[in-house]
């Protein structure tokens, strides 16, 4: 059990963490790889769907109608939804130039905001992170609590698709301070909202648990993969200008997920 634990905490830290891989690229790198991110965000929301559709869901479905029968049915669609309600909302909480899913790129940053105006967008940014990822992290952490194969799939889309969240926050930062350290320091400690979300899983949850609740956590789960996918990494994909790569990515990223399911299952 406490190995169980401690490996789901690592796979979640390790997706929440990858938001200081895009603040390198962000302080390192003089421009920004488009081709890269469309194809890295495509393949993330290819896994997401994938195993949201595939596994997850299918997973939540059988729990819930062993211990439920037919009602199971019904209420593995209603937390479906509520899943997809309960992160539709953070969205629309969130306002839209603070929103870490507005794509800003190191070439098209407007330098010549003041500089006290940027680095107020990216302290906002990293709370909008902060509040997108600790349902995130909920996800991982319970995803790999059982099954690794399922955590590591979802922790790496996740990581994959915090690494542009990270640009988001590090970008306004470095161009208001002059200061790698502090645009790094922020972005980096934006992800731990996901490390977070899983201790507070592990502490209200995990004593209740049954198969009725893990059901109903993971078609709540599905619910939330299913809406990230669509409303930000396909969209976010698309902005950077190269449609057919990033479709490509979702392909790529749904067969590696259907292989890695049926080797390791």
């Amino acid at each position: 059990m406490q190995n169980d634990v401690l490996f789901a905490f690592l796979v979640t830290l390790f997706a929440g963490l990858s938001t200081g891989i895009g603040s390198l690229i962000a302080i390192m790198a003089k421009s920004t790889s488009r081709k890269f991110l469309s194809f890295s965000l495509g393949l993330s929301a290819g896994v997401m769907l994938y195993v949201s559709f595939v596994e997850i869901l299918a997973d939540a479905n059988t729990r819930l109608t062993e211990t439920m029968g037919k009602n199971g049915e019904w209420l593995c669609v209603l937390f479906f939804f509520v899943g997809i309600g309960i992160i539709a909302l953070i969205d629309k909480l969130v306002p839209s130039k603070e929103n870490p899913h507005e794509m800003r790129s190191l070439e098209n940053m407007e330098e010549h905001q003041p500089k006290s105006k940027l680095m107020r967008v990216g302290v906002l940014t990293a709370l909008a992170i902060g509040i997108h990822n600790f349902p995130e992290g909920l996800a991982t952490f319970t995803a790999a609590m059982d099954s690794p194969t399922l955590g590591i799939a979802i922790g790496v889309a996740i990581a994959i698709h915090n690494i542009p969240e990270g640009i988001a926050v590090a970008v306004p930062v470095y161009q208001a301070t002059g200061s790698r350290k502090k645009a790094f320091r922020l972005s980096f400690l934006s992800g731990f909202a996901e490390p977070i979300g899983a201790m507070v899983g592990f502490l209200i949850l995990m004593p209740f648990l049954s198969p009725a609740l893990l059901g109903a956590i993971f078609a709540i789960v599905a619910g939330i993969m299913v809406f990230i996918s669509l409303d930000e990494l396909l969209p976010a994909a698309r902005e950077w200008g190269f449609h057919h790569i990033s479709i490509y990515g979702v392909i790529v990223g749904m067969a590696i997920m259907a292989v890695s399911l049926i080797m390791l299952s």
